[in-house]
């Protein structure tokens, strides 16, 4: 079996780290071939060390001369790139047979649809490319020939669960009826309004169950990453909003569920650990080894789960009405989603009012129609942070 080549964007992340994790125990499978990073040297610079890629990028310029210097005493054959531009280049390359699309929000989006307008295996951990440009980025996998293999835990548990061929049509498709994702509730499942109200960056970014990085973190104590990935599996599986579900799981052991028409639901089961649906796609069709410990039914001994809670939860109530609108609302949502997470982070706004910023940039912008073009879902994407950044500073 020959190796295959892979591109991790983002690899400095959670995700990022946990594929090479992954891509670590099977060298004999895996060639890593592309690193990124935005301007964590340090780690990008070890990970150049251990793994000796052809290519290691780095979208800050300043970030970029100080890896060139250092990787020219300790790792002299890895090339240091630089820019966005070159982030699409390596994940075009021809070298690159698999890119793990990892980069958190819409600077992963450009790098995404290039591996998949390539012809590329894409491991897509980047839910904004189907949130922001579902349509523009479909059409480029089509045209390329690209496979497509969701990474989110849920995702990769819906596809997991579906019939082969689910895609093509026919009765097959027919016979599924409800996808359920599943959501943990994040750290804020029990709280009130008024306790969400005052609760601070740290406390939103301390997940129960699951380790994230701080924009990610917050999107599950608010729900609205839930609420993406509704938008996303939309894009995915090709499934309309009436036929999408979302129910609490605060233990994260059912990471999400497929109910057809004969009254059977499968469900796919596992460890709160990324490296399941890392190993899965990266084995697909086979499976591999992840370094996840398995199951024990017995020590679970019960599981839970509850309806979503839309007032204590606004923004996943936004998510969905921007799923049903279409058009420019799941690009303006997350865009304005963006901003008002980062402002939160920052101590300028509170927890609640990101449910406000994302509000008032969807009802001033949600009902255009949808970019047909990389450049206008961008310049959408600007106009929203726009909007949304003048209704932080209005708040302050």
């Amino acid at each position: 079996m020959s190796r295959r080549s892979v591109a991790v964007l983002g690899s400095t992340g959670s995700i990022g780290v946990s594929t090479l994790d992954v891509l670590s125990r099977h060298p004999e499978r895996f060639a890593v071939r592309a690193l990124s990073a935005h301007s964590r040297i340090d780690s990008l610079a070890q990970q150049c060390e251990q793994f000796r890629p052809r290519w290691a990028v780095v979208t800050d310029p300043l970030a970029a001369s100080a890896l060139r210097e250092r990787l020219a005493a300790t790792a002299p054959g890895v090339t240091v790139l630089e820019g966005a531009n070159a982030l699409c280049e390596v994940a075009a390359a021809q070298e690159v047979d698999v890119v793990m699309a990892a980069i958190v929000g819409a600077a992963g989006l450009r790098s995404a649809t290039a591996a998949a307008r390539a012809g590329k295996t894409v491991l897509l951990a980047n839910k904004e490319a189907l949130v922001m440009a579902g349509e523009v980025f479909l059409s480029a996998s089509r045209e390329g020939g690209a496979t497509i293999l969701p990474i989110d835990s849920e995702h990769n548990a819906v596809f997991q669960c579906l019939p082969p061929f689910w895609h093509a049509g026919g009765s097959q498709a027919a016979a599924v009826e409800r996808i359920v994702l599943t959501a943990s509730g994040g750290p804020f499942r029990q709280w009130s309004r008024e306790q969400m109200a005052r609760a601070t960056p740290e406390q939103a970014c301390a997940h129960p169950n699951w380790s994230m990085g701080r924009k990610i973190s917050v999107d599950s104590a608010s729900m609205m990453n839930k609420g993406l990935e509704l938008i996303e599996a939309h894009y995915l599986f090709g499934v309309p909003a009436a036929a999408l579900e979302v129910v609490v799981h605060p233990e994260s052991i059912i990471h999400s569920m497929v109910q057809y028409v004969d009254g059977s639901t499968l469900a796919q089961l596992g460890q709160p650990d990324m490296r399941t649906p890392i190993g899965h796609a990266l084995g697909y069709p086979d499976r591999l080894h992840s370094g996840v410990r398995a199951l024990s039914l017995p020590e679970l001994g019960r599981l839970h789960f509850e309806a979503p809670d839309l007032l204590r939860f606004p923004c996943l109530g936004l998510a969905l009405q921007a799923l049903e609108a279409g058009g420019a609302a799941p690009c303006v949502l997350n865009a304005a989603n963006e901003v008002a997470v980062e402002a939160f982070l920052q101590g300028r706004i509170g927890f609640m009012q990101i449910a406000d910023v994302n509000s008032h940039v969807l009802e001033r912008l949600g009902h255009e129609g949808a970019g047909e073009s990389l450049e206008a879902v961008e310049a959408l994407d600007d106009r929203a942070r726009t909007l949304a950044l003048t209704a932080v500073a209005s708040t302050e």
